[in-house]
């Protein structure tokens, strides 16, 4: 009877730790600190910064700009990581090119991550002769964009994505109110970013300029940013008398998508928080391919992309549902 009795509680002892066991390691994996992190890409010496971009409420748009940025509206945003950079070439190269990712691994590639759809090899420089070393990577089309984030998600398990409009505005702010982060003159422009007045017509290695007060570079200029949005001149009238939370236009044709940040070559207007650009089919007029490719648009040297993690990722179904969105031909 004692015996019997000794070896049940050993065995419930036992399971108890077990328990225990599997509820810290289940709490470890689900626990995320919401701090500034460095990502590193496996099988490869790239990496990329993310800072914390907190939750809050604010005014999206403008009462004083260009009509598609009116009326001013507040919009609610969740917390997000985004990246401290634009991504760059060293590593859009080894999405864009599997043999160059076979070429520095150090081990065979996982299955998933070999038999991803990659870019067509672009037939142009894509650089338009500007060159690629520490600069972001540019030309790529939303779908490119798209796959590229998925890219990432099958080699890191995080979720990676374009960030949306209302996230992109709300990130470059970083609580300022004014038509940039830094305040209404352009002045102190050339402090925070490249553009038409000081570029000299060129793309620049990132984060040579100072940052947003959240940590971000180049939010402002060097290149423009791709967003997951759709872009729709007149969709702020319809917002005016909401407060609605983390709102995303989904893509439903190819064009016009929504861009932001301005560019090398942006005059500093363009460079406001509150710009918004749309995407243009005249940017594969070069083009030959038919259909024109669903990659790159070779007369856009002048957009690239940064990526947001967002705190309370979505479902598996859901990461996957917005990766595996079919392109839309463009003839």
């Amino acid at each position: 009877m004692f015996q019997d009795r000794f070896y049940t509680s050993l065995y419930l002892l036992v399971l108890s730790g077990l328990f225990g066991i599997l509820l810290v390691a289940n709490k470890s994996k689900t626990q995320v600190s919401f701090e500034a992190y460095t990502q590193n890409i496996p099988d490869s010496k790239a990496s990329f910064g993310l800072v914390p971009i907190p939750g809050g409420t604010f005014q999206m748009g403008t009462n004083k700009g260009n009509p598609d940025e009116m009326p001013a509206h507040a919009v609610e945003v969740s917390p997000f990581w985004m990246g401290t950079h634009e991504i760059t070439w060293d590593i859009f190269e080894l999405f864009l090119d599997k043999n160059y990712e076979l070429a520095i691994a150090e081990k065979p590639l996982p299955t998933q991550v070999d038999g991803l759809t990659r870019p067509s090899i672009p037939y142009l420089d894509m650089t338009a002769g500007m060159g690629k070393e520490g600069k972001p990577a540019i030309g790529m089309t939303h779908y490119g964009a798209l796959q590229f984030c998925k890219w990432l998600y099958v080699k890191t398990g995080i979720f990676y994505r374009l960030p949306t409009e209302a996230e992109w505005e709300y990130a470059c702010r970083a609580g300022s109110e004014t038509a940039y982060f830094f305040g209404n003159s352009e002045k102190a422009l050339g402090d925070y970013a490249w553009y038409g007045a000081n570029s000299g017509g060129s793309t620049k290695p990132i984060g040579q300029k100072k940052p947003n007060p959240w940590g971000l570079y180049d939010i402002l200029g060097n290149v423009m940013e791709w967003t997951s949005d759709q872009y729709d001149p007149n969709l702020y009238k319809q917002r005016a008398s909401q407060t609605l939370k983390d709102p995303v236009v989904p893509i439903a044709k190819l064009y016009p998508g929504a861009i932001r940040g301005g560019h090398y070559k942006s005059p500093a207007a363009e460079l406001r928080s509150s710009q918004r650009i749309a995407s243009k089919a005249e940017w594969k007029r070069i083009d030959p391919q038919i259909p024109k490719s669903q990659w790159w648009f070779p007369e856009a040297p002048f957009l690239g992309i940064r990526v947001v993690r967002p705190l309370n990722p979505p479902s598996p179904d859901e990461i996957m549902a917005y990766y595996n969105q079919t392109p839309i031909a463009d003839y």
